[in-house]
């Protein structure tokens, strides 16, 4: 099992361009630079538009993919006000406010795990914080703001075939609605998979239940 942080996510490289096909880029060259042959895919919230990416470029290259808790649909742009906060000072101190504030991150935190969410001790809020503090960070989330979601529509999703998918979904996610997902798993003519105790982060709350999707399409 390999663990891909696309930039400029976790402790991945901050450079960019960060867009979709960058990321897809990055995720062939990742497959050759180990010799991974017919992996199965699964693409947790923003990841999800690209194990689809990665579908319709290699469909009978991959064994299979899952959907994790997101859509693979892209949003529009932000709002028209935001480009005048995507300017310094202002989007560095605000930046710097929200992935400093301890409340803010705990506040998040438990809305994304649901109900069942851990104790969010001092150490396990810095764990999550931590990656923000990268270097290059702001500079790459400055750069992605005013673009929104990167993505797919429902008449790409529908053109994804010859691949086995299942998308699976947390029953308390709040970050992207249950519908949201049902309707990503039909334009996808795929299992849509309920896990009952999870919310946005499924793969931490039921990570059997996540694991015994995986293995459905593991094994086609």
């Amino acid at each position: 099992i390999y663990a891909l942080d696309l930039p400029p996510f976790g402790y991945s490289e901050r450079k960019g361009p960060y867009t979709l096909t960058t990321w897809l880029d990055e995720i062939d060259g990742f497959e050759r630079a180990l010799g991974i042959v017919r992996p199965t895919l699964v693409g947790h919230s923003l990841g999800a538009a690209d194990v689809v990416g990665e579908a319709l470029r290699h469909p009978k290259a991959l064994r299979g993919i899952v959907l994790e808790d997101g859509d693979a649909i892209r949003s529009g742009g932000a709002p028209s006000w935001v480009p005048d906060l995507v300017v310094d000072p202002y989007f560095t101190a605000i930046y710097r406010i929200v992935t400093g504030s301890d409340w803010i991150f705990r506040k998040a935190l438990e809305g994304a795990y649901g109900p069942n969410a851990p104790k969010l001790t001092a150490a396990e809020l810095d764990r999550w914080q931590r990656p923000f503090r990268v270097a290059g960070t702001a500079s790459a989330f400055k750069q992605m703001l005013p673009h929104g979601i990167a993505g797919w529509t429902l008449s790409d999703l529908r053109r994804v075939h010859g691949v086995p998918v299942v998308v699976a979904w947390g029953a308390h996610d709040t970050v992207d609605s249950v519908s949201a997902g049902r309707a990503s798993a039909q334009a996808l003519r795929a299992p849509f998979v309920l896990l009952p105790p999870a919310g946005h982060l499924s793969m931490l709350v039921d990570p059997t239940g996540l694991a015994a999707a995986i293995e459905r399409v593991a094994q086609g």
